[in-house]
């Protein structure tokens, strides 16, 4: 019975390493239109990804007291596997537009793009560590 407890506590401990997703963590974006970037937090959302704008900084650095801190930046972004997310969507605070969205992640790096009709832009977040 002894063994048998051991293996039930080693199997929920190795599911929830396993459900855990490698991009949940919190990220730098490059600069907006305006010079202004973010820490964004990722994480899951039931199945699916999303992103809240923490705190944002001006291009020297210093912290903004701004309305878009805390609003919700990236939403239902499906996880593909390897990396790779798509379906989503993404608000841009510079620009105040809504894109359809997908993300590549390579190491610390994470590749956001998104597009409205037939115009698209991308950034590379670095985590935050």
């Amino acid at each position: 019975m002894k063994k048998f407890a051991l293996a039930v506590a080693a199997l929920a401990l190795s599911t929830g390493a396993a459900l855990a997703d490698p991009v949940l963590g919190t990220w730098k974006t490059q600069p907006g239109d305006d010079g202004n970037y973010g820490h964004v937090k990722i994480s899951k959302c039931g199945s699916q990804i999303c992103g809240v704008l923490g705190q944002g900084y001006d291009s020297a650095g210093a912290a903004i007291d701004s309305p878009n801190n805390g609003k919700r930046m990236i939403w239902d972004m499906n996880i593909d596997g390897g990396g790779a997310y798509s379906g989503g969507k993404i608000w841009a605070p510079d620009r105040d537009k809504t894109y359809k969205s997908k993300m590549a992640l390579s190491g610390n790096t994470l590749e956001v793009s998104g597009c409205v009709l037939a115009f698209c832009r991308s950034q590379k977040w670095t985590r935050l560590k």
